[in-house]
């Protein structure tokens, strides 16, 4: 190997500190090179995939408003929860459940002052806009024999999926049916096999069918007291570098544009953006 000669040591040793620069940015360091790394405010969030369309509207007003770059990833909760607790990097983390939320805190991976209900989940019964079927005939709709496959979430690791089965259970149907069923890893997959055609119907989330991909199919809101209570959560991570404005960002969420886009979207307001068992 030849040696390093006099007229090659500046340009090794310019390179030698931008790799050493960009290594200390990437660890979050505190040593003053880190003034040398420029970087615009952000913060990573983790959602539900039911969320997809709420949140994204939300984000985007928010990133007018505040200046800061929100980075959304969305998929399924029992996921999420896997990866944050291996160390995924994320910010916060919007549950479509309140259990994986509190798991992460009693874990002492999120901050427990931070938890906080921010909407309720509705589950609905959706068909394809060509379907010759009526959804108004509740979930035994789903006892005709056209309908071979009905796409839910994958309940071991999506609430949603865990709501499907509930709802089902609740009308004594889901022996019969659960030949039929078909899991999607994540409630917003499971909307796609619909709509791709590849499931007859499905039970997803009212957010989902109420979003513009999906409003003009057949629908039959799932009664509220078929399946538990979907109270959805949100907590900050306690490995968070942006805490600050992932604080800011939960305060967004509490503001009169916030609730609304929620209201569109078929989520049921929470009593209060407390932590639960807190008073207002």
């Amino acid at each position: 190997m030849r040696p390093y000669t006099h007229h090659r040591w500046p340009r090794y040793a310019a390179s030698l500190c931008v790799a050493l620069v960009l290594h200390l940015c990437s660890r979050g360091s505190l040593d003053p090179l880190l003034a040398a790394c420029p970087q615009e405010p952000e913060i990573k969030i983790a959602a539900a995939a039911d969320l997809k369309f709420a949140l994204t509207e939300i984000a985007a007003a928010y990133e007018k408003q505040s200046g800061v770059k929100v980075s959304l990833t969305f998929g399924s909760s029992g996921n999420f929860f896997a990866q944050i607790q291996n160390g995924a990097p994320f910010d916060l983390f919007f549950s479509a459940d309140l259990d994986y939320p509190k798991k992460l805190t009693q874990a002492g991976l999120a901050e427990s002052d931070s938890l906080q209900i921010y909407a309720a989940g509705r589950l609905a019964l959706w068909l394809p806009p060509n379907s010759p079927l009526d959804p108004n005939g509740g979930l035994k709709t789903l006892l005709d024999p056209r309908i071979q496959k009905i796409a839910i979430a994958n309940p071991e690791h999506a609430p949603y999926g865990r709501a499907a089965v509930a709802a089902l259970q609740n009308a004594g149907l889901y022996d019969q049916l659960k030949p039929k069923l078909v899991f999607g890893e994540n409630i917003s997959q499971a909307a796609q096999f619909v709509q791709s055609g590849n499931s007859q119907a499905g039970l997803i989330a009212l957010s989902l069918a109420l979003s513009a991909a999906m409003k003009n199919g057949k629908r039959w809101d799932i009664p509220l007291d078929s399946y538990p209570s979907m109270e959805q959560a949100v907590v900050i991570l306690k490995s968070s570098p942006n805490k600050q404005a992932a604080l800011s960002f939960l305060a967004f969420l509490k503001s009169p544009q916030s609730r609304a886009t929620f209201d569109r979207y078929g989520y049921a307001a929470p009593s209060s953006f407390t932590a639960p068992g807190q008073k207002p």
